[in-house]
């Protein structure tokens, strides 16, 4: 199928077919990014699982856009009644796994029996998040599900600790680290109380046009045009397979992407593709 093909066939009604069906996304708290130099001091620290953010309501599971997650009925049965926030991880550096197991609308059984629920925060818990990480405490592990497991939690020290455990952590093949202020309330936004250690920049950016390629890249995708939640627009053309410039990621969707910084005008520099943002 041509680029421009594929583009005339994804019609604005399909990208929003899952608020029209009255679905509607949880509000999740999201992370910004930490900067060195920021005291420590009532922060918890823990692994970042590169996996599908999961969110558990009581009653079923979604994603992070308000999709119905299809997990099998052994899967769930055994959560309790309390909201819970989540990763469905399928192991370091098993990215893709994770992927294809919780987006298949038919759920695989063997498949999600190497699906692990990293549960981090309870948001309808009241209090702030070390009263909440001790009723997480004491609601998990559950002995008949082992697959629902509490997120490990210390408390964080100096700088200097902070990069030397974020270098084990990749080292043994993890994305990064998470922060998490003590004395901060559940809000569903984007928060500073909650930070994103990582080697590297990366953001996400919605795809609004395939630019199409020249030379060995001719008759298939060349770059895209993205455009940031803050309302720049540039041109996203490093870090794809020829089969990802063969089928590129759709026009509307939302991609991951790497940067060294941004120029005066706010352009990501030396920006390269990740992934498609697979969690809904």
């Amino acid at each position: 199928m041509t680029i421009a093909r594929r583009a005339l066939l994804i019609a604005p009604a399909a990208l929003l077919a899952w608020p029209a069906a009255g679905w509607a996304a949880p509000a999740l708290m999201l992370a910004e990014r930490y900067r060195a130099g920021m005291p420590l001091a009532g922060w918890w620290v823990s692994e970042k699982y590169d996996g599908l953010r999961g969110y558990w309501d009581g009653k079923r599971l979604w994603t992070r856009g308000g999709e119905p997650i299809a997990a099998p009925a052994w899967f769930t049965a055994p959560l309790p009644a309390t909201p819970m926030d989540g990763e469905l991880w399928a192991g370091r550096g098993r990215f893709e796994q994770a992927v294809s197991t919780v987006r298949n609308r038919t759920p695989d059984d063997k498949a999600w029996r190497e699906i692990r629920f990293m549960v981090f925060d309870l948001p309808a818990q009241p209090g702030d998040f070390d009263a909440r990480l001790a009723a997480l405490r004491k609601l998990l592990p559950i002995t008949e599900a082992p697959w629902v497991v509490p997120v490990a939690q210390a408390r964080a020290t100096t700088h200097a600790e902070l990069m030397a455990l974020l270098d084990k952590t990749i080292r043994l093949g993890g994305e990064g680290l998470m922060l998490h202020r003590g004395a901060s309330l559940y809000r569903g936004e984007r928060s500073g109380d909650l930070l994103k250690v990582k080697p590297h920049d990366d953001a996400e950016a919605r795809v609004v046009a395939h630019l199409p390629g020249q030379g060995r890249h001719a008759g298939r995708m060349g770059a895209l045009l993205v455009r940031t939640p803050e309302g720049v627009t540039f041109r996203l053309g490093g870090g794809f397979t020829d089969a990802q410039r063969a089928d590129p990621p759709p026009i509307g969707s939302t991609v991951t992407y790497r940067f060294n910084g941004t120029s005066a005008a706010g352009v990501p520099r030396f920006a390269r593709f990740v992934r498609v943002r697979d969690d809904g």
